[in-house]
Parts: C-alpha cells; structure tokens; sequence
C-alpha cells in the first residue's frame, strides 16, 4: 500500500499532537511541514526525526514541491480559511481542526471550495471518536425511541492564561462547539432555532463571558439546553460533558467518566412507570481523538464514503456556536440559518 504524503500546515503546540498521530499511522508519510516561523518547524522536525521533509514558510510553494495527498492545517482559527482555500485551490484535501472557521461567511466560503475544487474537507471534532459519546449515542438509539429532552454540563474552572482570558466569548468561542456538535451527534438532529444568554460571574478571570447557558430547539423536535462555564471553580465536569437524554422509552444519563446507563420503561407501576436499568455495551475497540479522525479521514479518502465532520455537516454545528453568540447579543431566540 502505498502510504498518503501529509503536509502540516502550523506550527503551535497542537501541531506536536498531530505529528504524533501522522507518525505512527502506517498508511501516512509526513512529508512536508509549513509555518511562518522556520525555527519552530525546524525544531518540531526534529524532535519527530523528520529528517528528509520539506520545510517551507509558503503554503503554496510548500504544495508543489510536496504534492501532498492532503493536508494538514492546525493553524489559529483566523487562518483556517486562508489555508483551507488555498490547498483546495491548488486540488489537495484538507483535514482541519476546530472550529471550521473564524464566520459563517468565510465557513460558507469554504464549503463552496470543497465543492469546486472536488477535493474533501474535513474538520477534526475529536470528541465524536471517545467511546463514551458513542457507547451513549448507541444506547439512545437502541433504546430510547423518539427523543423529546437532551441536557449538558460543562463546569471547568480553566486557567489557561493567555489569549483566552482576553477572548470576548472564551467559553462559546472556543470550547462550545465540542459539546454542540457532541449534542448533534446523539440526537441526530440539526438546530433550527436557539436563545442564549452568556454571562461573566464576579468573581471570574476572564474578560470576557466566560459563562453562558442556551436553549437550541433541534429538527426532530428535541430541545437541546446546553450550561457551561470556564471560571466554575471545584466539582468539574469531564471534558466532555455531563449528558442527560429523555425519550420515550426513558433516561440515558452519562457523567462523561465512565460508562453511560439507563432506565428503560417497561410498564405503568403507580405514581411512578417500572424501569429496567442498563449499562450501555462498550462499542467496537476503535482509535479516539484525533486519531480517529485520521482514520476516517483516510477512510474516506480510499473510498468516497463521507466522514464525520465532512464540511457540509460541520458547519451546522459552527452554525450553532454563532447562532448563539447572536441570540446573546440581541437577547432574542434567533432562527440558525445555514
């Protein structure tokens, strides 16, 4: 088999993770790497024993004498559309990081150059490959019927210091479209309409909203209401949420640890329906994070199947992120258009 040459474009501490999963995925050859700063590239190269890549400053002039097989772009979110359209521009495809794009204008944008250009482009939400998400989406599939309530938490006191702190809307800019996106893809479902309120507790480190809580009125007909905060202090919350989901067949709860469980109804009893309860079966041992990212990215590749986070569903969830952002800023239910 003859292996897929990658091309990374960017060179921040998130890049290291990525060349870490390129490196050892047998199907991929790291064979170029592009980063306004030389230096940073020259030393992750190393680190990585990357001894024969191109080293390049120039995305475009990185693209002819690589002639990658796809691209890689884990640059800042305000880059992602200059990068994205040139390599789909010059015919590569394009595996990108979260979130798609720094508007839905530029995201539209790039969706338009998938198309022209013929060439797939994927955005990594790396969430959707954990276990756990899809030991639960399973579970509601199989066992719930139609779904009517979703609930998520997310409460992470987040020190992170540096550009987040300053960041307007840190909580909804930066973290949100990980559980949104996570909420899409245990309800199958897409939003059709949200109202958010965000907000900033006295006592927070952030400049800006690191709070926020919104109600998302999904295309089935759920209600998906999402509370999060970043200057939540003690008693966190996993990373990816804390889930509840209501259907007709009952309640699937998940603390975003361990395994998810659930009471299915079984017959009227009183006050209360008898329930059954249930541990969600562990699903098929596969690659998480971005390694399963990669691997459906390839997959798609090889076959033309379509991978999650393909361009035209990704951006129902960005959708969701700036619908939000809206609805806070007018404090009015706004109606989320594609």
């Amino acid at each position: 088999m003859t292996r897929k040459r990658a091309l990374i474009v960017g060179a921040g501490g998130f890049s290291r993770e990525w060349a870490k999963v390129l490196s050892a995925h047998p199907g991929v050859e790291i064979a170029g790497w592009v980063s306004r700063r030389r230096e940073r590239v020259v030393e992750a190269a190393a680190e990585f024993e990357l001894r024969d890549i191109v080293v390049d400053t120039d995305l475009v002039a990185a693209i002819e004498r690589v002639r990658p097989d796809f691209v890689v772009d884990v640059t800042p979110p305000e880059a992602h559309h200059d990068t994205t359209l040139t390599a789909l521009g010059a015919g590569v495809a394009v595996l990108g990081e979260k979130p798609m794009a720094a508007s839905l204008a530029q995201a539209r944008a790039m969706v338009a150059a998938s198309e022209r250009a013929g060439k797939l482009y994927m955005v990594s939400q790396s969430r959707r490959y954990h276990a756990g998400v899809r030991a639960l989406r399973q579970l509601c599939a199989e066992h719930l019927g139609t779904l009517g309530m979703l609930y998520s938490d997310f409460f992470i006191g987040a020190h992170f210091g540096g550009f987040r702190d300053a960041m307007p809307s840190p909580l909804l800019l930066d973290m949100a479209i990980h559980t949104f996106d996570a909420a899409r893809f245990l309800s199958q479902a897409d939003p059709v309409a949200v109202y958010c309120e965000e907000f900033n507790p006295a006592w927070s480190w952030y400049a800006g909203n690191a709070s926020a809580t919104a109600i998302f009125e999904m295309s089935n007909g759920l209600r998906y209401t999402y509370r999060g905060s970043w200057c939540a202090e003690g008693a966190h919350t996993s990373w990816d949420s804390a889930w509840r989901v209501v259907g007709a067949g009952g309640s699937a709860v998940w603390d975003g640890h361990g395994t998810p469980e659930a009471d299915l109804v079984r017959a009227p009893d009183g006050f209360h329906s008898r329930t059954e309860h249930i541990v969600a079966q562990p699903p098929p041992q596969a690659p998480a994070g971005i390694g399963g990212a990669l691997v459906d990215f390839l997959h798609a590749l090889d076959t033309g199947a379509t991978p999650m986070g393909e361009c035209h569903d990704n951006i129902k969830s960005l959708a969701m992120v700036f619908a939000a952002l809206e609805s806070a800023s007018r404090r009015e239910r706004v109606l989320i258009s594609i």
